[in-house]
This record gives structure tokens, C-alpha cells and sequence, in this order.
């Protein structure tokens, strides 16, 4: 069989991949949604093709193509479909994320565009590595009206990134034509906007394609720079398994249908009707064959309990370990921290103005001058260096990422929740994405309602995510250090109004876990569960109080260290809660759940818990008011000593 041949077989093993998805969902097989890809054979092919074996796709939610391109198993990935364990994803990614890191590809995303930045983050890394491979953002021609698009071409142009971004334009974002939604006929034109060079060809001529991706991709070799590259195809399917297509014209799709890559392959070859009509059905029979014996396996599905094991990684084994203690502030800890996580190869600090400048709150201050090559300022892209963060550590690089103010983990969210946390999980083990945002939240600025916000109760709900809030320079230091180590993304907060905390730091061999809370006092009379500045806030009332109590900081919010705040509460039989955000939906009403769940706990409380939170408004500008908002000494004292 030819090379030419091969690539035909390739292309009819996508066409009756995709016919069969399309039957079984007729005939109710088939669960959930699938985006099929047929009329976009010569797209896929001619791109896989063009391509080092090196090289490394992220595909969008119209990816069975390039998985098949790529040499994906259609037994697995049939198995995927089904939901069996046997599937690319063991069942839990399904049609729109079928990761398959035995090919190089890093998965699709379900959100429009979102794999764009994850896409830079592995050109980044594989820049770093000194490797001679390209990344290739798939893209649609509705994600080029994201803006997290124009975010990653401008960073991957000032970065020079090795990542090409390839845009299938099948004319249509869902129902909506790119004439009417598009600002151009021409969408590879703005590549100049970001000084990228753009290529462009018949995405159904897989010939043409495979010529324009070789060309770019050795553009891009030879002169270090990102490329754009437009292929014009179509979609003869609807969106999705629901679409009846009732938004454009029969006349047009037979248009398009006698541009078919398939014939048009097919008349490239010379093949006569017997020979093409012979090498169909053997493909077909191969595709009914494969469905088969993934469908006598289909009931062969992972236990609820055998997924859990996707959600986190095994963190390293951290004890509490007190070393070379020596006075320090919170600000300051944190830069000893990040002093010593850069010295690792695999590390990089990302952020704005984070070098010269040194942060926003002065935290990176001259680490500058002493590790420019771990240092990396960002555009002004929340969205794209976290991406950039989430595809590096896909690729075993550790990124710092710094974002300005903790409101702006709003912009950096989809990185954050729908890939960082979500990928272990999704491809059943086969990525996994080790990386740390520092935010810096809280209010005691003056900076207004959207430059003080906590933020944390937002991200509570997120499985795969940790979450870290430290309140003194020793735990600054060891938890940024643990963050840092572990094998899964962690949030790391670090309010405003501490930076100046004075205290004690320990040396490069002090440590602190994640998911340990650390017990400030003890006494019978009461248990208070506080974390970050509200654990100052604490101390400083109690500091005017008589009573003898448990005085709990969290230092972790996801996990919760429910174990010592159990044994507390037991022991003393009442409550305290201490936060600064509102309480809905905030961390002390998770604890006040998990304590009232818990039938000891709940049994052994004298009086309901009690829970001083923020009041439930934005943060206001006023000194006063500003004060008002969150709970004070004051008031605290008077509580305690009543309570």
C-alpha cells in the first residue's frame, strides 16, 4: 500500500468513524452529544501529516479527526463514546475531550477557544526544553471572535512561542455564518495585527494543506516566531447530534459536497470504481468490526471510587518542621520562598510587571537581578499566561504565576477551573498540571470594590483544586514552597494587608503541609476557626480576653484539615467562626456544615455555632466604611467574652 493510499484509508477511517457515531446516536446507542467532523477529512489529515511526531496538537470539541490523524485507536476510542474504561479517557472524557498523550495530543476543550492558551503553554515548554517541536492551536473560525485568541497571538508574538495557530473556517460558529459574525472575509489577515505571518489554502485539498502547514511549520523553525495558518473547509453535518442545519441553504451544501476531499483524493490517486468501492468496504468493515468489540465491552465501566483516584495526585509527604527561624515579614517570606523555588530548572515566575518593577505589592522586589532567566513578564492577558501556566505544567514545567489582584482570578478562571483542575481527571491520568497562582487578596487598601474582594468561596466547589490562605510569614514561606511541590494546581492567597506582618521564617528546610490546619492556642472553653488576616484579627482580640480556647488557622481551605477541627470541637463544645468575606457560599459555611453534618460534633455542641463574617456588600472606598465591612478587634473582644 502507497503513502498515498494510506493517507486515503486515513481519511475514509474518519468519514465511517464518524458515520457510525452519527447512526448510533439515531438509534439512542449512544449517550451524551458528539461534534462530527465530516466534509473536514483533507484538514485533519493534511495537518497530522505535515506534522513531526513530536510535534503536539490541542484540538477543539470537533476532534475525532485529528485523533484518527493522529493514530488513535478507534477501539478506544469507540470505548470512549460508550463510557467503558477501555476508552482513550477510560470513560470519563467522552466525545469532546479524548486526550491521547501517547500521540501528542493534549486533549480538546468543550469551551470555545480555551485550548488556545493551553496550547502556548506547551510551546512555551517545549521552548524551554530546547526542543525543535511546535505546539498547533486548533481553532474554528468562531474562536477567532475570543478574545483569548488575541490574547495568546499577541503573547506567543512578543514570546516567539513555537506554536502555529490553525484555524479550520467551516463557515460556521454553530448556526451563526462567519460572514454575519465575522468583522472579515479574511480571517488569517490579522495575523499582520500581531506582526505573524499568515498562510492560507483549500482546507479540502489535502495536498494544499499539507504543502501550507510544511511551509509554515518550517517558517516558524527556521525564524522562531508563531504562524497563523486558514484553511477553508466545511462541515456537512450540523453543530451537533441536535442540529438540523434549518439556518443555511440544500443549494449550498451540494456546493460544498462536490468539493468533497474524499472524491477529490480519490481523483488524485487514478483509482478506478471496483478498487475504491473494494478499499471502502474493507474500511468500513474495520470500523463495524472495532465498534463491535468495543460494544461487547461497554458495561465494563470504572467504579465511582476508581475515578476518584483521577481528582489529585499523590502529594509529597510534607511534615511540620520548624528550621533556621529568623525574623521576616509576610512580603518578605514569600520572596525568601520564591528565592529558593527558582533555583529548579523547571521553574518560572510569570506575571505583570513582575521583573524590573518587582510586583505590584513590591513581593518579587530585585529577584529580578538575580533569576531574569526564570522571570517572565506578561501582556496584560490574564487569561492567556494562565493557560500558558496550565500547558507548561502538562509538560512537567512548574510555573509561578503572580496575578495583580485577586479580583482578576475572574479573568484567569477558565484556565483555572476548566483545565488545571479538571485534566488529570478528564484524560484518567495520562496529564496531570502541577502550577501555583499567587493572588493577592483582601481589603484594608482603599482600592475599592474591585481591588479588594476575596474571592476563595469561589473556587471552594472545585474539585482537583487546592487552596491555601497562610496568615504569618512562617507558614508564607513553607506553604508557597509545598504549593510548589505538589503535583496538582494550587491557589495560593496572600492578603493585602499582611505584607507588612512581622514574624519568624524558617530556612530552605522548614516545611508546612497543605491540608493542615495549625493550632495557635488551646483551651477548653471555645473553638475559633479563623484563616488569614482574620487569624490576626483573632489573635489580637484574644490577646484582651481571659478565655481559654482553641484558636484554629486553617492555612488550607481545599483540603480542610476536618480532623483537627473535629477533635476541637468536641473537646469544647462551642463554636466561633471568624472570616472577613459575607458568609454565603464563603469557607466558614462550609465549616459550619461539616461540623453540624458530623453526629459527633453535632452531638457534642452545646449552643449553635456562631459566625462572624464580613457584611454581606462589596467593599466600599471610605476608610471607615472600608473598615466596617469586615470584622474588627473590637468587636471580637466583646463577642469572645459573652460568647
Amino acid at each position: 500500500m502507497t503513502d498515498n493510499t494510506e493517507i486515503l484509508v486515513g481519511m475514509y477511517l474518519s468519514r465511517f468513524f464518524e458515520e457510525k457515531i452519527q447512526e448510533l446516536f439515531d438509534k439512542g446507542i449512544m449517550y451524551g452529544t458528539t461534534h462530527l467532523n465530516i466534509g473536514q477529512e483533507a484538514s485533519h489529515f493534511g495537518l497530522c501529516s505535515a506534522l513531526d511526531r513530536s510535534d503536539w496538537i490541542v484540538p477543539t470539541h470537533r476532534t475525532h479527526g485529528f485523533n484518527i490523524a493522529r493514530g488513535s485507536s478507534i477501539y478506544k476510542m469507540f470505548s470512549e463514546m460508550l463510557g467503558s474504561k477501555h476508552g482513550l479517557c477510560k470513560g470519563l472524557g467522552g466525545s469532546m475531550h479524548m486526550t491521547d498523550k501517547a500521540s501528542n495530543n493534549a486533549g480538546s476543550s468543550a469551551v470555545v477557544g480555551s485550548g488556545i492558551a493551553i496550547a502556548c503553554g506547551i510551546a512555551f515548554a517545549l521552548r524551554k526544553q530546547k526542543k525543535s517541536s511546535i505546539a498547533v492551536a486548533i481553532l474554528g473560525d468562531g474562536a477567532t471572535s475570543r478574545g483569548v485568541l488575541h490574547e495568546c497571538m499577541n503573547l506567543a508574538s512578543v514570546w516567539n512561542l513555537p506554536v502555529m495557530f490553525y484555524c479550520e473556517n467551516n463557515h460556521y460558529g454553530m448556526s451563526a455564518s462567519a460572514e454575519r459574525m465575522i468583522s472579515t472575509p479574511d480571517i488569517s489577515s490579522r495575523a499582520k495585527g500581531y506582526s505573524m505571518k499568515a498562510f492560507k489554502c483549500d482546507g479540502n485539498d489535502y495536498d494544499a494543506v499539507y504543502d501550507t502547514v510544511k511551509k509554515a511549520r518550517a517558517y516558524m523553525i527556521n525564524n522562531s516566531e508563531p504562524v497563523f495558518v486558514e484553511v477553508d473547509t466545511y462541515r456537512y453535518c450540523g453543530h451537533s447530534k441536535s442540529d438540523k442545519r434549518v439556518y443555511r441553504s440544500e443549494e449550498e451544501e451540494k456546493k460544498w459536497k462536490e468539493k468533497d476531499p474524499l472524491t477529490a483524493y480519490e481523483r488524485k490517486l487514478y483509482m478506478d470504481r471496483n478498487t475504491i468501492r473494494e478499499l471502502r468496504s474493507k474500511v468500513r468493515e474495520f470500523v463495524d468490526s472495532e465498534f463491535n468489540r468495543a460494544f461487547e465491552k461497554k458495561d465494563e465501566v470504572l467504579t465511582l471510587e476508581e475515578t476518584k483516584e483521577y481528582v489529585y495526585g499523590t502529594a509529597p509527604d510534607i511534615k511540620v518542621h520548624k528550621s533556621g527561624m529568623h525574623p521576616s515579614t509576610y512580603r518578605l517570606a514569600i520572596r525568601e520562598a520564591l528565592s529558593e523555588i527558582l533555583r529548579d530548572e523547571k521553574a518560572t515566575l510569570i506575571g505583570e510587571d513582575v521583573g524590573k518593577y518587582g510586583g505590584c505589592f513590591g513581593v518579587t522586589g530585585p529577584l529580578y537581578n538575580e533569576f531574569s532567566e526564570n522571570i517572565l513578564e506578561t501582556p496584560v492577558s490574564e487569561e492567556a499566561f494562565t493557560g500558558v501556566a496550565v500547558g507548561a505544567g502538562i509538560m512537567g514545567e512548574r510555573v509561578i504565576e503572580e496575578i495583580m489582584y485577586g479580583d482578576f482570578l475572574t479573568l484567569a478562571s477558565d484556565g483555572l477551573v476548566n483545565h488545571a483542575a479538571k485534566i488529570r481527571y478528564m484524560s484518567a491520568g495520562q496529564l496531570s498540571c502541577p502550577m501555583v497562582i499567587r493572588a493577592p487578596i483582601g481589603s484594608g487598601t482603599g482600592h475599592g470594590s474591585q481591588h479588594t474582594q476575596s474571592l476563595e468561596g469561589m473556587f471552594l466547589n472545585i474539585p482537583g483544586l487546592k487552596i491555601v490562605a497562610p496568615s504569618d510569614p512562617f507558614t508564607a514561606k513553607a506553604l508557597l514552597k509545598s504549593a510548589y511541590e505538589d503535583p496538582d494546581p494550587v491557589l495560593y492567597l496572600e492578603h493585602k494587608a499582611l505584607y507588612g506582618f512581622s514574624g519568624e521564617c524558617g530556612d530552605s528546610l522548614a516545611s508546612f503541609p497543605i491540608g493542615k490546619a495549625q493550632l495557635l492556642s488551646t483551651g477548653d472553653e471555645m473553638t475559633i476557626i479563623s484563616y488569614s488576616r482574620a487569624t490576626l484579627t483573632v489573635k489580637k482580640a484574644l490577646s484582651e480576653s481571659n478565655r481559654k480556647v482553641d484558636h484554629i488557622d486553617l492555612l488550607s481551605l481545599r483540603p480542610i484539615d476536618f480532623e483537627t477541627i473535629k477533635k476541637s470541637v468536641i473537646k469544647t463544645g462551642k463554636v466561633l467562626l471568624v472570616e472577613d468575606p459575607s458568609f454565603m457560599g464563603s469557607v466558614m459555611a462550609t465549616i459550619a456544615a461539616l461540623i453540624s453534618c458530623d453526629e459527633e460534633c453535632f452531638k457534642a455542641l452545646k449552643s449553635s455555632i456562631k459566625c462572624i463574617s464580613g457584611e454581606d456588600t462589596p467593599i466600599p472606598f471610605s476608610r471607615e466604611l472600608e473598615r466596617a465591612v469586615v470584622p474588627q478587634k473590637d468587636k471580637l473582644v466583646e463577642i469572645i467574652s459573652t460568647f
